[in-house]
Order: C-alpha cells, then structure tokens, then sequence
C-alpha cells in the first residue's frame, strides 16, 4: 500500500494547485489536466468566451 505522499502529482492548468493520483485516472493520468469538475468546466466557459471575444 502506497502513502498518500508517495502518489505523483500534478498541477491543474486552471486553478494552479497540485492534486495526486486517483485511481479512477489510473488508465488516463496522462492526460488528466484538471483536479475537478468544476476547474475544466471553468475552463472550457473561458476558451467559449476567448472565441466570442475574436472581433
């Protein structure tokens, strides 16, 4: 059994902080970018407002 430390971590690309591997990400965790639901959501609301935004 793995210690919580001992787990790799990354950064999110939206809010900045680090979070550990889940195992629900084991098969994808390389190309896991958000800690959250609410982070990709947030961000995918910020690109939809970037391409609004092209005058």
């Amino acid at each position: 059994m793995r210690r919580k430390g001992d787990l790799p971590e990354k950064i999110c690309a939206q809010c900045g902080r680090p979070f550990a591997w889940r195992k629900k990400w084991e098969r994808v965790w390389e190309s896991v970018r958000y800690c959250s639901d609410r982070c990709r959501a947030e961000a995918r609301r910020a690109r939809g407002q970037e391409a609004g935004r092209s005058d």
